[in-house]
């Protein structure tokens, strides 16, 4: 047992060196993930819409809708707090 943690210690004590991504990479990174919370954002959106064409209750889909859309507001704000827009 005392191997053990010695050997775990010598790898909590290792340091490794950070790769650096160009910004290419870190844009294409990026990318794939703000396409989630676009994704995410439209199917919530759209189950609201389901639910209130389906003759569900009004205020189920009014908060999916408003769900939907908060997810949306905050990919614009990663957008725009991440990447500097050009004029």
């Amino acid at each position: 047992m005392a191997k053990r943690r010695k050997s775990g210690a010598k790898k909590a004590g290792k340091s490794k060196a950070k790769k650096q991504l160009t910004e290419a990479q870190e844009f294409e990174i990026m990318k794939l993930v703000l396409d989630k919370f676009l994704w995410l954002g439209f199917a919530i959106m759209a189950i609201g819409f389901f639910v209130s064409v389906s003759g569900g209750s009004l205020f189920n889909a009014i908060a999916y809708l408003v769900a939907g859309a908060l997810v949306l507001v905050l990919f614009m704000i990663l957008i725009v707090k991440e990447y500097e827009i050009v004029k």
